[in-house]
């Protein structure tokens, strides 16, 4: 099991949130037509192997979105900021 910082809360166990998405990769623009930009976005993606950014949501605690700095071949967990807090 995971152990994770909530920046709020602090160290929680990962039942605790939902993971939420790769923090790398940046959504297309609201009004963006192109269905291979899109389809690209929902299901193009690579699988990193080590350091890595993710979102997660804090659903059992403080219902904050965190970005989480986490070695997807270790599971070591660097650290974690407040989404909004984090430069986009």
């Amino acid at each position: 099991m995971l152990r994770i910082p909530c920046p709020v809360c602090g160290l929680r166990d990962e039942t605790e949130f939902n993971y939420g998405e790769d923090a790398s990769v940046r959504r297309p623009d609201m009004d963006e037509t192109d269905q291979k930009i899109w389809h690209d976005y929902v299901f193009i993606r690579d699988n990193p192997r080590g350091p890595h950014k993710e979102y997660w949501h804090h659903v059992s605690g403080c219902r904050q979105w965190i970005v989480v700095d986490r070695d997807t071949l270790t599971h070591e967990i660097f650290g974690s900021a407040l989404a909004r807090e984090v430069a986009a």
